[in-house]
C-alpha cells in the first residue's frame, strides 16, 4: 500500500499489505508436475531434446529458476494465453506466476518465468478474455495491459481490468473518507491514527484480562464513510464519537492546532474513555485468599474470601486483597500502591481446580479517562490536536437555531494541511443528520464534472441550510451577531490514546546518577526533564547566562573540591584527615601531594562530569590543569 507507511526513517521500508492480498502458500505437487507437460504439448522444446536451433529466434523456459527447455519467439503470446486458460480452469495452481518478459534493446533477458512457490504475494484481478478472477503476481504485472477503469479498456489489448479502483489501498488506508481529496501526507497520518485511538478493542471485553486495554465509553457510527467499513464490520468496532464542529477562530486557546471543547458536551459523556488494566498475583505455597474476621474496616473494602468487591473504587495504600499464610498462620494485607483514580472491574481466580498448584486471581481495574487539557485528537483527515480549553456552552457562539458546537476548530489549520476531504466531510455530516443518512465517502467517486460539493450542496440547500454550509453564528458572550458567515457541520473524531495524565513529569529533587551525579532520566524512577544542546543554544542566543549555569550547574551536578592554586591540580590534593600519634589522634592539613603546599589550596565549584572527565582523562596518562586566581 503506498499510504499505509510509517514517516520518518521506516517511510517506504515499513509497507503493509493491500486489502485482497494473499500469500501463497505451497502448492499441488500434482499440478505442479502438470505444468512442463502443458508446456511442451504447447511447443516447448525441453532442454535436452536434439531438436533445439541455436539460430532460431527462442527464449528459454524457467519455472522457480529450474530450465525446463525454449519456446519460439513467435509463439510466446500463444502459449502464456493458453497456460491462463489452464491456470483459471483448475488444472494448473491457482497462485501459478506467468512472467512473460519480451524482447526489449537493453532490457530485460526475455523468456518465460514462471513460479509457483510459496510467500509470494499476490493479487486479484479479472481477466477480460475468460471474464474470470486471476491471481497475478508483482513479477508479471509490470508486463501486462491492465486497465483500472472499464472505459479505458482496449479490446485485443488490454488483457485485465482491475477489480476495484481502491484495491492498491490497505485496509486502513480504506477506512478514510475521501484519501483522493487530501495531501497524501495527511493520509499517512491517519493511518498510523487509526491504531492509536480509544475504540472499542474487543466484543468481549468485559472477557478479556490484557495487559492494558483502551476502550471508548460512547462510540458512534460515522454519517460520512467508505464502503469498506461495512465490508469490515467497523460499526461494532466504533472508533470514534461524531462532533458539531464550527470553524471559527474563537477566543485565544484555539491557536496551533488546538481546539476548544464544549463544556458542556465535555460534562455529557463527549470522548469519555476507560482504560482496562488486568493484574494477577499468585500464592506460593498452602496459602489462600481470606479475610481477616478480626479487622472489621476491611469488611468495608474486601469480600469474605480476601478480594476486593467488584465497582468498588480503590484507594492509595488502602488495601487491595487479603490472604492467610499458613507458614506463619498470620493474615496479610496487600495494599493497592497506585495513585490514579481506579475502580475494580472484575475479580476472576485463574488455574485449575487442583489443591496442590498454586492460588491465583486477576483484579481487572477499570482507569476513567475524561477529556483533559492536553489530551490529543484527531479527525479522519489526519487533522490532529490537543484540547486547549474546556469552554462553558454560554460563552461559546450559538446558531439562529440555539445550537452550540462541540468543538472549535481553527481555521488556520486548512490552507497549509490541505485537507479538503475533512471540508466536504463537514458538509456531508451536516447533510447526513439533516436527512437522516448515510453517505459514502469510498474514493474516487466523484470527478470534475459530478463535484462533491455540488452533490452536498444540494443536499444541504434541499434541508434549508446554506449551500456550502456556512450559517450565522452569535457572540456568547454579548449576543451580537458575528460578521463572518461560520462554517459549521457534523465531523467524525477521534480521541487518541496519547494522555496528558501518562505524560506529565516533574520533579524537584530525586535520584542522582551515580556515576556522573546528575539527574537520572526516566518517569516512572522519578527522574527529570532532559535540558538538551538545543535548549542550551537557545540560552546562549539569548544571552541568558544566569539561567544557563542555573540549569547546568546549580540545579545538576554542582560540587566543591580541593585546588591547588600553585600547580592547578585537583587530583593531587589531599583533604584534612586524623592521624594516629603516640597514641592521640591528630589533624593532618590539607596538603598538595604533588607540590608538597598546603597554603595553596582552596575550594572551587564545578560541575562533578568535570571532575569526572579529568579523572578519566588522567586514567590514560593525561594531567590536566586549571589556571586558578584568588578572588
Amino acid at each position: 500500500c503506498p499510504v499505509h507507511t510509517p514517516d520518518g526513517t521506516p517511510c517506504g521500508l515499513l509497507n503493509h499489505l493491500t486489502v485482497k492480498c494473499r500469500v501463497s502458500g505451497v502448492p499441488d505437487r500434482k499440478q505442479v508436475k502438470v505444468i512442463p507437460k502443458a508446456l511442451i504439448s504447447m511447443g516447448m522444446i525441453p532442454v535436452d531434446s536434439n531438436l533445439y536451433d541455436p539460430n532460431a529466434k527462442m527464449f528459454v523456459v524457467l519455472l522457480e529458476g529450474k530450465h525446463l527447455g525454449y519456446i519460439r519467439q513467435a509463439d510466446g503470446v500463444k502459449i502464456v494465453d493458453n497456460l491462463r486458460a489452464l491456470k483459471i480452469a483448475g488444472k494448473l495452481p491457482e497462485m501459478l506466476e506467468i512472467a512473460y518478459v519480451p524482447y526489449k534493446e537493453k532490457g530485460q533477458f526475455p523468456g518465460l518465468f514462471l513460479f509457483v512457490g510459496p510467500a509470494r504475494l499476490m493479487r486479484p484481478v479479472r481477466n477480460l478474455t475468460f471474464n474470470q478472477i486471476e491471481y497475478i503476481g508483482s513479477f508479471e504485472q509490470v508486463y501486462m495491459e491492465i486497465a483500472i477503469d472499464p472505459a479505458e479498456a482496449y479490446p485485443n489489448f488490454t488483457t485485465h481490468l482491475e477489480l476495484s479502483k481502491v484495491d492498491f489501498l490497505s485496509n486502513l488506508a480504506n477506512l478514510i473518507p475521501l484519501p483522493d481529496y487530501n495531501q497524501s501526507p495527511r493520509n499517512m497520518y491517519q493511518c498510523q491514527m487509526a491504531k492509536q485511538t480509544m475504540g472499542t478493542p474487543c466484543l468481549n471485553w468485559p472477557k478479556q484480562a490484557g495487559t492494558k486495554m483502551y476502550r471508548l465509553q460512547t462510540p458512534a457510527a460515522p454519517l460520512f464513510r467508505p464502503v469498506h467499513y461495512d465490508n469490515v464490520g467497523l460499526d461494532d468496532f466504533a472508533m470514534g464519537t461524531n462532533a458539531i464542529v464550527a470553524v471559527i477562530s474563537y477566543t485565544g486557546y484555539d491557536m496551533e492546532d488546538a481546539m476548544i471543547i464544549n463544556k458542556s458536551a465535555y460534562e455529557r459523556g463527549f470522548a469519555h474513555g476507560s482504560i482496562y488494566k488486568s493484574k494477577f498475583f499468585e500464592l506460593s505455597g498452602t496459602c489462600y485468599f481470606a479475610r481477616n474476621p478480626n479487622v472489621p474496616e476491611l469488611r468495608e473494602r474486601l469480600d469474605n474470601d480476601g478480594l476486593p468487591h467488584p465497582g468498588s473504587r480503590l484507594e492509595y495504600d488502602g488495601p487491595l486483597y487479603c490472604y492467610y499464610d499458613t507458614e506463619q498462620s498470620i493474615y496479610k494485607v496487600v495494599n493497592f500502591e497506585e495513585k490514579e483514580e481506579s475502580y475494580v472491574d472484575s475479580v476472576r481466580y485463574c488455574g485449575s481446580f487442583n489443591v496442590k498448584s498454586p492460588r491465583m486471581v486477576c483484579i481487572t481495574l477499570r482507569l476513567p479517562r475524561r477529556p483533559n487539557i492536553g489530551d490529543k485528537f484527531a479527525s479522519r483527515a489526519g487533522q490532529k490536536g490537543i484540547c486547549s480549553q474546556k469552554y462553558p456552552a454560554e460563552d461559546l457562539p450559538f446558531t439562529e437555531t440555539g445550537l452550540i458546537p462541540d468543538l472549535v476548530f481553527n481555521p488556520h489549520g486548512f490552507p497549509s494541511r490541505m485537507t479538503i476531504a475533512m471540508m466536504i466531510e463537514t458538509m456531508a455530516g451536516k447533510s447526513a443528520a439533516i436527512h437522516g443518512m448515510v453517505h459514502d465517502a469510498t474514493p474516487f467517486r466523484f470527478s470534475e464534472k459530478h463535484t462533491a460539493i455540488d452533490y452536498f450542496g444540494k443536499l444541504l440547500e434541499a434541508g434549508g441550510y446554506d449551500y456550502y454550509g456556512n450559517e450565522r453564528l452569535y457572540s456568547g458572550v454579548d449576543g451580537r451577531e458575528l460578521t463572518a458567515e461560520i462554517f459549521c457541520g457534523v465531523v467524525h473524531y477521534q480521541r487518541l490514546r496519547h494522555m496528558v495524565f501518562d505524560k506529565w513529569q516533574v520533579r524537584s529533587t530525586g535520584p542522582v546518577d551515580p556515576l556522573t551525579q546528575q539527574p537520572i532520566k526516566g518517569r516512572q524512577r522519578g527522574g527529570g526533564v532532559r535540558f538538551g544542546e538545543m535548549e542550551r543554544d537557545a540560552l546562549l542566543a539569548h544571552g541568558a547566562a544566569f539561567l544557563l549555569q542555573d540549569r547546568l550547574f546549580h540545579n545538576s551536578d554542582k560540587t566543591q573540591v580541593l585546588a591547588c592554586h600553585k600547580c592547578g591540580n585537583i587530583l593531587s590534593t589531599q583533604n584534612r584527615m586524623l592521624t594516629r600519634n603516640t597514641g592521640r589522634f591528630e589533624t593532618a592539613p590539607e596538603i598538595c601531594r604533588l607540590c608538597g603546599k598546603s597554603d595553596e589550596l582552596g575550594q572551587i565549584e564545578i560541575p562533578y562530569s568535570f571532575k569526572y572527565l579529568i579523572t578519566e582523562l588522567a586514567s590514560v596518562n593525561i594531567n590536566a590543569r586549571l589556571n586558578l586566581k584568588k578572588l
